[in-house]
Formats: C-alpha cells, structure tokens, sequence
C-alpha cells in the first residue's frame, strides 16, 4: 500500500489489522461476557452494575488480548508504511484500542520502530478522538496535518472527530 503523505505532518497508526495481524473473536468474547451484537464490547463493559462484573469482564477482555499478541506479526503493509514514514522524518505514534500490556507485547515482538503509543488506558477509546488530539498537541501540529491510518470505522470516526485526515486499510 503507497502511502500519500502530501500535506502531512505526522502519521498516526492503529495497530490491529493495519500494523499486525490480529485473530481476535469479537463474537466469542461477546458470548463469554454477555455483550450483545450491537454494542461495543468497551462500552458493554464500562455500563456493567458492579466493579466485580467490570473486572470479570475486563479480564475476559485481556486473555483473548494476550494469546492473540502472543502470535501477532507484522502486516507487510503496515511494515511499508510505517518505513514511509520514517524514510519521510515525519512524527509517527500508534493509537489503538488494546489494553497496555497485549499492545506492548505486540510491539515488542515485532520490534516495531514507534514509541509512542497510546492504549485504552491512556484515554477513552475511539471513536472517542482524546487519544489523537493528545497526540496532536503533543506534536505541537493542526490536526488538518496529521493523517490516521486504520482499518475499521471507528478509526475513520475518530479521525473526523479530531479533525484529522484519514486512511482506512
């Protein structure tokens, strides 16, 4: 995939199914938890009544998380963009709605060249545009310049609800 960096200053990358592979089963953790169709599994969670239905959840949440980081591997698509990018000295961070530990294990492994990494931890998770507008002011850059790359429409709702331009993969 060739990456058109006209008017970008930086370049923000989710990390599921655009840097790394991914065979997270929605639909299984959806049943474990009891999460309708419909929902977001996130929001599901953070509505539940009690802190130990939370946690439970949560953990669900981050045993499918760490078996699927466990075998992650890069998506040459992502590798190449995210080599056009450094061979561009453009800013570069990865915004992704995985929990810390599975997206530091991901990272890791593939030794993947971003430090800056935000998670669900860090701020609400997209479509919630926190994340990429901390990114942004980080930056010191307008959000018009900074492009988001992802692969599902929460990552284009997050981009046009920071302002951002937007690629999806």
């Amino acid at each position: 995939m060739k990456l058109d960096l006209t008017n970008v200053s930086g370049v923000i990358f989710d990390l599921d199914g655009t840097l790394v592979e991914s065979v997270l089963d929605f639909s299984q953790m959806r049943r474990e938890i009891g999460c309708p169709a419909s929902e977001d599994i996130l929001t599901f969670i953070d509505n539940l009544p009690d802190e130990t239905s939370r946690s439970s959840a949560h953990q669900v949440i981050l045993d499918h998380e760490m078996a699927d980081a466990e075998n992650a591997k890069w998506l040459p698509a992502g590798k190449s963009m995210v080599d056009a990018v450094i061979r561009a000295d453009l800013p570069v961070a990865i915004v992704t709605r995985n929990c810390k530990q599975a997206t530091a294990l991901k990272i890791s492994n593939n030794q993947i060249p971003i430090s800056t990494v935000l998670t669900r931890e860090c701020a609400p998770a997209k479509p919630d545009p926190t994340a990429l507008l901390m990114i942004a002011g980080q930056w010191q850059i307008a959000p018009a310049h900074i492009l988001y790359v992802g692969d599902y429409i929460y990552d284009q709702q997050a981009a046009e609800n920071a302002g951002m331009q937007w690629l999806l993969v």
